[in-house]
């Protein structure tokens, strides 16, 4: 497994790393067992970095890793979370008494003092302009309740605008190959700030598996099944914000050229392999509702794609999605 360092909080982590949303909720039920094997797979296969959240499954995915954690101590792992979903997403309510909340939560869900990396869960757009929300996560270092701090963003915008504060440590974003503008336009930005980039939703929500079809059916609880037009939250965390039936198509097209390219691996592997292939990126962030996904996942980080993988991944978004999704993130 690749490592690589994350932005300015000088860790290394692994360049696969585990996303745990599907250890939580809004993916179908996980069995707390199932959710330990998960971690434990991903370990074996080293994955050194599980990224997490205060609302996933509200609290059961960072208690899930706490557990975990207790059980493997001097495990090397890096953990982020995040926080700020847990009330009415307004700019007002950033402040430091909530941050202290949300952290002391978190801090008892994971069995830690000092969080390794906390990020702001995609707040309000007007948060990332705000010199007093990064005082405050300032004072959250001085007060050894956080290591490093950094942001989760919906849009190119406002990566761009939390890269420019120097002491975001990282930034996570949505990249794949259904999603290129943040290749584009953050990404150099950001290797040259010193910015780590965690990326998430790498595989479109697994469309990018070439698993579904126009008959696929998710469970009512799968936000993949309630959050289609943004019901829940941004329609661009499901599918990237592609259309289903063009994402279908789209994912047809691009398990063909990722079989010609390593016809040995998954169409699952081919798209975290050519994310992997960015030096800039520091982790990428697949979830796996299993042991089996989880290694699978994790062998991409060892997987080399031929010179010119990433010319056909630019004609096909050219071609099939970026006249829908470039302007919109």
């Amino acid at each position: 497994m690749m490592k690589r360092t994350l932005g300015r909080t000088g860790r290394d982590v692994s360049v696969i790393g585990l996303g745990t949303w599907q250890l939580g909720g809004d993916w179908g039920d996980v069995e707390d067992s199932a959710a330990l094997s998960v971690l434990d797979a991903a370990y074996e296969s080293g994955v050194r970095f599980f990224d997490t959240a205060d609302v996933y499954g509200d609290g059961r995915s960072e208690a899930t890793i706490g557990r975990w954690l207790a059980a493997n101590p001097n495990s090397g792992v890096t953990v982020a979370t995040k926080m700020g979903r847990r009330v009415e997403q307004l700019h007002e309510n950033y402040h430091l008494d909530a941050f202290r909340a949300w952290n002391d939560r978190s801090r008892e869900n994971l069995g830690v003092d000092t969080l390794d990396l906390v990020q702001l869960h995609c707040p309000p757009t007007s948060v990332y302009a705000d010199d007093a929300v990064y005082e405050v996560l300032d004072t959250m270092v001085q007060e050894g309740r956080i290591a490093n701090y950094g942001v989760s963003v919906e849009t190119v915008e406002e990566a761009l605008t939390a890269i420019k504060r120097p002491n975001v440590a990282t930034v996570q974003i949505i990249v794949n190959a259904f999603r290129l503008k943040p290749v584009e336009e953050v990404l150099p930005v950001a290797a040259e700030a010193g910015v780590g980039i965690i990326a998430r939703v790498p595989l479109a929500s697994g469309l990018l598996s070439g698993r579904y079809t126009l008959d696929t059916q998710f469970a009512e609880n799968d936000h993949r099944n309630f959050n289609r037009h943004g019901e829940a939250f941004d329609v661009g965390e499901t599918f990237s914000g592609v259309d289903y039936a063009t994402g279908v198509q789209a994912a047809g097209e691009f398990t063909e050229l990722a079989r010609q390219a390593a016809p040995d691996a998954t169409p699952a592997q081919v798209a975290l392999a050519w994310l992997a292939s960015r030096p800039e990126i520091s982790s990428i962030i697949p979830g796996a509702r299993n042991a089996e996904q989880a290694r699978a996942n994790a062998a991409a980080g060892s997987l080399t794609l031929p010179d010119g993988f990433d010319a056909v991944v630019r004609e096909l978004y050219d071609a099939r999605l970026r006249e829908a999704i470039h302007p919109r993130w």
